[in-house]
């Protein structure tokens, strides 16, 4: 544990901290992850929380039958949703990794 010895040393280490949550919030906010399906019809873009920002099609999914078009956009926003949640968990990990320095 770091002991502080000064008013001043308090003040800049508290804002050190302030500035690296700003950081981190920053960072979770720039997070977007875009998936595109293996056959190349589909395209789903999500945010940090895995939330859905953007959906696109091209005109093969007219061939598909509605179960194909259906596991192939589960499939697509699992992973775009998979690739997220680890950027973010990374983000995290890095942060608190930090912060026990």
């Amino acid at each position: 544990m770091h002991v502080v010895e000064t008013m001043d040393e308090l003040i800049a280490r508290v804002q050190r901290q302030v500035y690296r949550l700003t950081d981190l919030h920053e960072a979770l906010n720039g997070i977007l992850i875009t998936e595109t399906s293996s056959d190349g019809t589909i395209t789903v873009e999500v945010d940090g929380n895995a939330a859905l920002t953007g959906l696109s099609f091209t005109g093969g999914i007219s061939e598909f039958t509605p179960e194909k078009f259906e596991k192939l956009l589960v499939e697509t926003a699992r992973a775009a949703a998979h690739r997220a949640l680890t950027e973010r968990g990374g983000l995290i990990d890095d942060f608190n990794s930090e912060s026990t320095r």
